[in-house]
């Protein structure tokens, strides 16, 4: 092995590393064992995946906040047991069953790499599964339960979208983190000016806000009762 190719193989060791944790924790994860032999058996599959079924070196957004990544994890954890809770209550309570739906969430920030978190963290949380991606136009379809009204599905959509900022805020690239940032004093200060305006046409403004209401909820696709 020539020099050349050694430093190529250490870099590439170097670049994966990231990835290669992230694998073993969602393993972790996916069989809700956190031992020894869960992290051995994690680490054997992360191995095979990332060497024998070779892709283009995945670019990591090289920012990582550890406070909101441990925000994100002690959140994540809470919305997981929520989640479980729910969903039992839901199954247990025979008066009626739960709605269900498809839903589309635009995601604002996304690329290949945070697509995939956000996807992830949806389908772990119980109550709601992704069922499809648009790669192209950066839109996850879920199917959630729980959902009888407009106002659940918006509910759900904006669950999504935060789930989706506090992952940003984590791990996002300095760009995205800045857009995320710019957004929110973009909101900040639209809230106050429409706060002030609000006094003058408050009518107006109320017929406006339903109609803006009706075609938010009117990209998904409602689903029956299972």
């Amino acid at each position: 092995m020539t020099p050349e190719t050694r430093r190529h193989l250490w870099r590439d060791i170097r670049v994966q590393l990231p990835f290669l944790a992230w694998l073993i924790v969602l393993w972790m994860l996916l069989w809700a064992q956190f031992t020894v032999l869960s992290f051995l058996t994690g680490l054997v599959v992360a191995v095979f995946v990332t060497r024998v079924f070779r892709l283009p070196t995945v670019e990591l957004s090289g920012r990582i906040n550890l406070w909101y990544a441990a925000l994100f994890v002690v959140q994540f954890v809470f919305a997981v047991v929520h989640g479980a809770l729910v969903v039992t209550a839901q199954v247990l309570d025979f008066r009626r069953q739960p709605g269900a739906a498809i839903i589309a969430v635009p995601l604002r920030y996304a690329d290949d790499l945070l697509m995939t978190h956000v996807s992830v963290v949806s389908s772990l949380i119980p109550g709601s599964l992704v069922v499809e991606s648009d790669r192209d136009r950066r839109i996850v379809y879920l199917h959630v339960i729980g959902v009888r009204s407009r106002a659940d599905v918006e509910r759900q959509r904006a669950g999504v979208l935060r789930w989706e900022q506090r992952i940003v805020r984590a791990l996002g690239d300095p760009a995205q983190y800045r857009a995320l940032k710019a957004d929110e004093r973009a909101a900040g200060g639209g809230g106050a000016g429409s706060t002030a305006r609000g006094s003058a046409g408050a009518g107006g403004s109320g017929a406006g806000g339903s109609g803006a209401g009706g075609s938010g909820a009117g990209d998904s696709k409602r689903g029956g009762a299972r």
